[in-house]
């Protein structure tokens, strides 16, 4: 009883925004099992904190999620990462939609750490420019070039795409 009490509302927190936030977590780690671990590790220093946290817990979560992403970057940074199986929860599509999902990922995984960490915020979380910026702990103009780097790098890596799917759809009707 003395849990339940001292961590309200920890299981609404988890059970409303579980999945959004695993899926978050997915795309910063890498894989689904490393993003199990990193979001296991932001639920971890919450708990440890939860009596001095004031206000928005969910915003706690997902600062300390980037922020132990961005450790793991920095410890990591000479071993070349892997994004797979990363689907959106609850969102049934085509196998092509899967397939460019996938595509979209790996090319993400080659933009560097911080790159990848504001595009996810921007595009992935949805987030404004102040709101990313708060999360990461830099300017809103450090946030607007960094998306405007990273989105020019993920143009650079899928210019060829529409081109070779028109190969692609000329070569089957042959």
């Amino acid at each position: 009883m003395r849990w339940k009490n001292s961590y309200e509302g920890l299981d609404a927190l988890v059970a409303e925004r579980g999945s959004a936030l695993l899926g978050t977590a997915v795309l910063l780690a890498g894989s689904r099992a490393a993003g199990e671990d990193l979001l296991q590790a932001a639920l971890e220093r919450l708990v440890r904190h939860w009596s001095r946290v004031r206000g928005d817990k969910e915003g706690y979560l997902r600062r300390t999620l980037y922020h132990l992403a961005v450790d793991q970057w920095r410890s990591r940074r000479r071993r070349p990462e892997v994004l797979a199986e990363v689907e959106p929860p609850g969102q049934p599509d085509g196998t092509d939609a899967v397939h460019l999902r996938h595509a979209l990922v790996q090319a993400l995984a080659t933009l560097p750490p911080r790159q990848r960490a504001v595009l996810v915020l921007r595009y992935w979380e949805q987030l404004s420019e102040a709101e990313a910026a708060d999360v990461l702990g830099c300017s809103v103009g450090t946030v607007k070039s960094t998306a405007s780097r990273g989105l020019a790098r993920l143009r650079e890596l899928t210019a060829d795409w529409a081109t070779e799917d028109v190969q692609a759809w000329n070569g089957a009707g042959k």
